[in-house]
C-alpha cells in the first residue's frame, strides 16, 4: 500500500496549515525593503540613485522622498547631490532619512544645505497650538546614521524650518559651511550622538529663530571656525548643551571666536544649561571658550543660565559674558585663560561660586587665568580657587572689580604672583572676606588688597593674606585680617 501524498497535495496542504495558524503573510514587491524591525524603508537605489560619487543623484534622491514617503534609506555608497533637496513635509508624509547604520554618505555639491525640511508649525510647545495636520504629517522628521559631507564652499548639512520635534541623531557632519541651521520657527528640537566637524562657519547655527525648548546632547561638535554652537539674532528658551565634547572651534583670521556663542544684541536668549561638556579651544582673536553677548542697553535679554561641572580651558577668555542678567557657574574645572578666566561686562545678578581655576604645569605656562569684573551689579564670587599664571598684562590684579557695585568676594583662596591678589577701582558695596590671598613670586613685594580711586564701602574682612592691604583713605572698613609670617 502506498501511503506518500501525492505530489500535487502538498502545496495546498501547506497553504491551508499557514492560513489556519495566521503564520502566512503575504509580501509584496515594490521599492520598500525591511529592516529588522519589520519597518518598511524606501531605499533611494531603487529610484535610480547610483551611490558611486560621481552620478548626480539629486533627482533620485528627490523622488525617493515625494514619490514613497515615510522612511528613506540611504544605503551604502556615496550619492553626489547639486542642489538642496527640498522637503515640503505638508506634502511629503512623516519623512525620515536613514543612512543604514552609517554606510551611507550624501555628498554635497552645490550651495545651501543639503537637505531642507520644511513645515508648517507656526503654534508654541503647548499641545494645543499643534494642529492635528501638523501631528499626522509633519511631526518628528528623523535623520540618522548618516553621513553629509561638502563638496561646495557654501554647502551646509541640514536646515530646519517650521518643524515640530526634529531628532537628529548618529549623524556625522563634515567639511561644510554649516553643519545644522534653526531658521524661523522650531519647537522641540533634538541633536544626540552625532558628530559635526570641521566647518567654515558653524557647527550648529540657531540663526535668527523663535526656538523653544532643544537638546544638544552626547555629541562632538569640533574645529567650526564661526562657533561650535551659535546663536544669533535669535528668540531661545530652554536651550539645554549636555554631555558634549565641544573643541577647537576657532578662527585665527577673524576678530572673534567662541565655542559656545550666543550673541543676543537682536534678541532675547533665557533659560538654558551647559552641563558636564569638556570645551577647550587654542587662543585666537578675541577668542573665548563661552560667550554671551547681549544687548547694550539692557542686559534683560540674555540670562537665566546656568553653567555647572564643565571643562573649560585654553582661549584668551574661558566665561565671557557682556550685558546678561541671572547666570550661576558653579562647579567648573577652568584652566588656560591666556587673559581671563571670567570676564563678566555690563552685567547684573552674577553667581560664580565653587570653581576650580588651575595652572597645571603640564599644560602651557603662558596662560595668565584671573577674573575680571567690570561695569556691573550684583555680583558673587565664593569658594573659589584662582592660581594665577604667567601672562599678567594689561591687568592689575588676579581678581579686579572696576566701575562696579554690590559685589562679594568670599570664602576664596587666590594665589598671585607679581600683581595685587585682589584689586578694586571706583567701586561702591563691595565685600571681601575670610580669604586666602597669597602670593606666590616675589614674596613680599606685591600687595595682597588694593582699593583705590572713587570706591565706597568696601568691607575687607577676616582674611588671610602674605602681602599688604592698602586702601585709600575714605574708602574702605579694614577689620580682623591677619599677615602670613
Amino acid at each position: 500500500m502506498n501511503n506518500k501524498l501525492p505530489y500535487k497535495s502538498i502545496p495546498v496542504i501547506l497553504t491551508f496549515f499557514f492560513l489556519l495558524t495566521g503564520g502566512f503573510t503575504p509580501v509584496l514587491c515594490n521599492a520598500g525593503t525591511e529592516d529588522d524591525s519589520g519597518s518598511d524603508f524606501h531605499d533611494i537605489r531603487n529610484f535610480g540613485a547610483a551611490g558611486d560619487g560621481i552620478t548626480d543623484d539629486t533627482d533620485a534622491i528627490r523622488r525617493a522622498i515625494m514619490e514613497s514617503g515615510g522612511a528613506i534609506r540611504i544605503s551604502g555608497g556615496i550619492y553626489r547631490i547639486t542642489e538642496t533637496i527640498e522637503i515640503p513635509m505638508a506634502t511629503t508624509n512623516r519623512v525620515s532619512i536613514s543612512g543604514d547604520m552609517g554606510t551611507g554618505t550624501v555628498m554635497m555639491a552645490g550651495a545651501g544645505p543639503a537637505f531642507r525640511f520644511a513645515g508648517t508649525h507656526h503654534g508654541t510647545a503647548n499641545p494645543a497650538s499643534v494642529t492635528d495636520e501638523v501631528w499626522k504629517q509633519e511631526r518628528m522628521p528623523v535623520v540618522e546614521n548618516l553621513e553629509i559631507m561638502g563638496d561646495h564652499p557654501e554647502a551646509d548639512g541640514l536646515e530646519f524650518l517650521y518643524t515640530m520635534q526634529p531628532i537628529v541623531r548618529g549623524v556625522l557632519i563634515r567639511e561644510v559651511r554649516h553643519g545644522i541651521i534653526l531658521r524661523e520657527r522650531n519647537r522641540n528640537f533634538i541633536l544626540d550622538s552625532s558628530h559635526i566637524y570641521s566647518c567654515s562657519g558653524s557647527g550648529l547655527l540657531l540663526d535668527r529663530v523663535d526656538l523653544h525648548q532643544a537638546n544638544v546632547q552626547g555629541s562632538h561638535i569640533s574645529y567650526c571656525k564661526q562657533g561650535g554652537i551659535r546663536s544669533i539674532g535669535s528668540q531661545i528658551r530652554n536651550l539645554q548643551i549636555t554631555g558634549n565634547d565641544i573643541e577647537y572651534n576657532y578662527d585665527p583670521q577673524a576678530n572673534q571666536s567662541a565655542d559656545i556663542w550666543i550673541d543676543a544684541a537682536e534678541g532675547v536668549v533665557r533659560e538654558g544649561t551647559i552641563s558636564g561638556n569638556t570645551i577647550q579651544s587654542i587662543p585666537s582673536p578675541g577668542g573665548a571658550n563661552i560667550r554671551f553677548s547681549g544687548a547694550e542697553e539692557s542686559y534683560d535679554k540674555t540670562g537665566l543660565w546656568s553653567i555647572t561641572g564643565n571643562h573649560v580651558s585654553n582661549q584668551n577668555v574661558n566665561i565671557h559674558i557682556d550685558s546678561g542678567r541671572g547666570f550661576a557657574i558653579n562647579g567648573n574645572s577652568i584652566r588656560g585663560g591666556i587673559n581671563r578666566s571670567l570676564l563678566l561686562e555690563n552685567s547684573r545678578n552674577i553667581v560664580f561660586s565653587s570653581n576650580s581655576i588651575d595652572n597645571n604645569p603640564d599644560y602651557r605656562s603662558d596662560a595668565g587665568n584671573g577674573i575680571t569684573v567690570q561695569n556691573s551689579q550684583g555680583v558673587i564670587l565664593s569658594d573659589v580657587q584662582l592660581e594665577l599664571a604667567g601672562n599678567v598684562e594689561n591687568r592689575n590684579g588676579a581678581v579686579e572689580v572696576m566701575n562696579s557695585k554690590e559685589v562679594s568676594v568670599t570664602g576664596c583662596q587666590i594665589f598671585y604672583s607679581s600683581l595685587t591678589g585682589i584689586y578694586v577701582e571706583d567701586s561702591q558695596n563691595i565685600q571681601l572676606g575670610q580669604c586666602l590671598i597669597q602670593e606666590t613670586e616675589r614674596e613680599g613685594q606685591s600687595s595682597a588688597i588694593v582699593v583705590t580711586g572713587s570706591s565706597q564701602n568696601v568691607i575687607i574682612l577676616n582674611n588671610l593674606t602674605s602681602g599688604e592691604i592698602n586702601a585709600e583713605p575714605g574708602t574702605s572698613v579694614i577689620e580682623g585680617n591677619h599677615k602670613l609670617e
